[in-house]
């Protein structure tokens, strides 16, 4: 090894080094709902030399990262995970008028935007400063946008792409509709955003031009450029989405609501203690059965098995956290399979969801 590389190697572990120290400054004042006190931390390190992009990425994407980590864990509250969540997007937008945040090289114009019904915006808020550092002309129309207001505002202003964001997997069918839309009017879309999958198989199954799975690479793939979007009159979901013409999707998306109601009545029929809930633990239980008729009709969407078993056996995880038996879901699915069992897709996201929840538990019991 050159002497230089032993030098670039101590500057590098140095650098990761402060950053480490940084993130654990703005989790503290995070954590004590110090919005004065995160501002000035990454500030701070700034003026010591960190630029803005980095600070952006190394030190408060992981710090986001970890709010929703701790809350899965059960050690901050819904209110706590809120209330760092807007702090940080209060960093991020004094960030953007910190003298070092200077704007390198030109590019073109995108519009940014979350999918209707997607309120986790900071994801795409990293994102649009980002490519701003990065000199592109950014419009973040910021979250829960209805698709017919973004095509409006993609005719009004012409962008040379769109970027669309989505988190939750649920929202996948109105990111669809965006997509759709935004192609037939002659934009091509990057999608980006967790509900895409972590190896982007949902962007790619729903049309989307491109991917990306970081502000970094995005930027490169958006630098790349697109060609022009053909345009298919009369375009619909089921022409990216065969098994669609099946209809279960439309049926159970449509009973969803009494779904929920069957299920959570004969949960009360199989566990009477049910019956003495207190009215909290019964609107938990109910809103836990419509998370999961939501996951089932989004997975009955995509067509994926693993959408659905990912989110039933972290919901096991969130449930242990919280000193509830993960064996607790076996139930709700059951009495679902029952109400469905004219719907073999239904049936057999269910059976591979509780197959699962068996793998999770010789897991548990073998640790």
């Amino acid at each position: 090894m050159r002497p230089h590389d032993t030098d670039m190697t101590a500057s590098n572990a140095t650098g990761a080094a402060d950053e480490l120290v940084v993130r654990e400054r703005l989790w503290g004042a995070l954590a004590d709902r110090d919005e004065y006190a995160a501002a000035a931390t990454v500030f701070a390190a700034m003026d010591a030399g960190m630029t803005p992009e980095d600070v952006l990425l190394q030190v408060i994407a992981p710090v986001q990262h970890k709010v929703g980590t701790e809350w899965a864990a059960n050690r901050i509250s819904v209110a706590q995970e809120h209330a760092a969540t807007a702090i940080n997007d209060r960093v991020i937008a004094a960030l953007a008028h910190h003298p070092s945040g200077k704007v390198r090289g030109r590019g073109g114009r995108v519009t940014l935007a979350c999918v209707d019904g997607e309120w986790h915006a900071l994801p795409a808020r990293l994102l649009a400063e980002v490519l701003r550092l990065r000199g592109w002309q950014v419009d973040f129309l910021g979250a829960q946008v209805p698709t017919p207001h973004l095509i409006a505002h993609l005719h009004q202003h012409g962008p040379d792409v769109v970027a669309l964001s989505c988190s939750i997997p649920t929202r996948l069918p109105n990111a669809h509709a965006a997509i759709v839309a935004c192609q037939s009017a002659g934009f091509p879309v990057l999608a980006g955003g967790a509900a895409f999958g972590h190896d982007g198989r949902f962007a790619r199954r729903l049309g989307a031009d491109a991917w990306a799975p970081d502000a970094r690479t995005a930027h490169e793939r958006l630098t790349r450029g697109f060609p022009a979007v053909r345009r298919v009159p009369n375009r619909q979901p089921v022409d990216d989405l065969p098994h669609l013409v099946d209809q279960e999707f439309t049926m159970v998306s449509r009973s969803a609501a009494q779904l929920v109601k069957t299920t959570v009545a004969d949960l009360e029929d199989r566990f009477p203690a049910m019956r003495a809930y207190s009215t909290q633990q019964h609107q938990r239980t109910v809103e836990d059965i419509a998370h999961i008729v939501d996951f089932l009709t989004v997975s009955l969407y995509t067509d994926d098995d693993a959408l659905f078993t990912d989110f039933i056996t972290w919901t096991a995880d969130i449930l242990t956290a919280r000193g509830v038996p993960a064996a607790s879901l076996r139930p709700a699915l059951d009495l679902l399979a029952v109400q469905l069992k004219e719907f073999p897709r239904s049936l057999r996201l269910l059976g591979a969801a509780n197959d699962g929840l068996t793998t999770v538990a010789e897991a548990g019991a073998s640790a």
